[in-house]
């Protein structure tokens, strides 16, 4: 198999094959998280070619965040008890078939069902839960950084395929962009296929940094109905206060970015006569940023108190969305937006999934994290919306940046009522 032929290659360099895993999954978010922020270069052309309104458009893209967040919890019981290569695979060939089929759409009810059903639950399969899992099962030591590689990989997916996606729908049109993902997406299924493997145990290793002898048990069986085990954890979450501050501040962190810039910047640049492949281009450089911004988040997760973290970012954030509006979309303005905001982008992640951890125990963690990942999409879907809205009805989005800079102000406030957590046993 060429996945115990790599374990014995990466062995003799005394490098360990949650590595690999690692790599197969950056860059299977990578180009999943692709998938989830395009749709934002091709508002305008499919507004040009159909007809349809901003907001006609923010509603598929609203279900379409709704659904990824939803299928995360749902996608951990799945991992739990079909593998993490079964799951990763059956969501790439559902978006696979959502995009095919797309090509040929001209109604509004099947950009809803195509980009927002099908495509939502597809990605859902493969989002943050997925790295969280490889992080949990495959990392006892710099699990912290891992779980900022991978999370770097989705916001960096989100962005930086936009400028070639932008340039290639200029001059060839938005399905030929589209046939370019679909073709990232296969590459991405193959390297599943030959590289991903559940747990360590599969390729005859232990967890990276594990240095005990006694021999690993055998995972239990895990025969529990997917519903039961996803909304089991979610009753038993749910009587705790942490899981709803989490949530709430996870849902702040969607609508401000997912929901409202990866969705409506490049359309409000447009506003401000700045072209596609420009605004694009800015959203790219947030991508860079983000990676770096996002990797120190999990290296300082690891070191510092997660409450404070969260403060910062969050704080950071809402003063940079509201700086924006006044920026007056000069150069000068839009580059300092990028770098601050960049930063930040989605830096919240790793403080948030070690604080799940540490509360509800590394057993769990999966599931409670995609719960909480649950309301981060529902707040992108709603800020998707709402700035769709306030362009159709008031001609401007800015109303939208001024609410989300401010939320983020707020959750900035509610994270510091996190108690200090205890680490929970096994």
């Amino acid at each position: 198999m060429i996945s115990n032929w790599l374990s014995a290659a990466l062995s003799r360099r005394n490098i360990h094959y949650g590595w690999a895993m690692v790599g197969v999954t950056f860059l299977t978010a990578l180009i999943s998280a692709g998938t989830v922020g395009a749709p934002g270069v091709f508002i305008v052309p499919l507004q040009k070619e159909f007809g349809w309104t901003t907001a006609e458009i923010s509603s598929a893209l609203s279900i379409r965040f709704i659904l990824f967040g939803l299928m995360a919890p749902f996608a951990a019981a799945l991992m739990n008890r079909y593998g993490l290569r079964n799951v990763a695979l059956s969501g790439l060939l559902i978006v696979v078939s959502g995009l095919v089929a797309s090509l040929a759409m001209t109604k509004v009810w099947q950009l809803m069902l195509l980009w927002g059903v099908v495509i939502g639950l597809g990605t859902g399969m493969t989002a943050l839960v997925l790295g969280a899992t490889v992080a949990a099962r495959w990392f006892v030591a710099r699990r912290g950084l891992v779980v900022g590689i991978l999370t770097a990989s989705v916001a960096t997916g989100q962005l930086a395929f936009l400028p070639l996606l932008a340039s290639l729908t200029d001059h060839y049109g938005w399905r030929i962009a589209l046939a370019l993902i679909c073709v990232m997406l296969g590459v991405a299924a193959f390297a599943v296929l030959l590289v991903m493997r559940d747990r360590p145990s599969d390729v005859g290793l232990r967890p990276y940094g594990d240095e005990g002898t006694e021999p690993l048990p055998a995972p239990p069986p895990n025969n529990a109905p997917i519903m039961a085990a996803a909304l089991g954890t979610l009753r038993d979450a749910s009587k705790s206060g942490v899981f709803w501050i989490l949530f709430a501040t996870f849902f702040i962190c969607g609508a401000s970015t997912n929901g409202l810039i990866q969705v409506h910047l490049i359309p409000m640049c447009l506003d401000f006569g700045i072209p596609q492949v420009q605004a694009a281009s800015l959203l790219a450089a947030m991508g860079i940023f983000d990676f770096v911004g996002t990797i120190a988040s999990g290296w300082l997760s690891d070191r510092y108190d997660n409450r404070k973290l969260l403060f910062w970012y969050y704080g950071l954030r809402g003063l940079s969305l509201l700086f924006l509006p006044f920026s007056d979309f000069t150069l000068y303005g839009l580059s300092l937006f990028a770098v601050f905001y960049g930063l930040d982008w989605i830096a919240t992640v790793p403080p948030t999934v070690r604080l799940t951890a540490q509360r509800f125990g590394p057993e769990r963690a999966n599931l409670v994290f995609g719960w909480i990942f649950a309301g981060h999409q529902l707040g992108a879907g709603v800020a998707a919306f709402g700035a769709g809205l306030s362009r159709t009805m008031l001609q401007t989005y800015l109303p939208a940046f001024f609410v989300a800079g401010a939320l983020c102000i707020v959750a900035a406030l509610i994270v510091l009522a996190i108690s200090r957590p205890k680490p929970v046993a096994a």
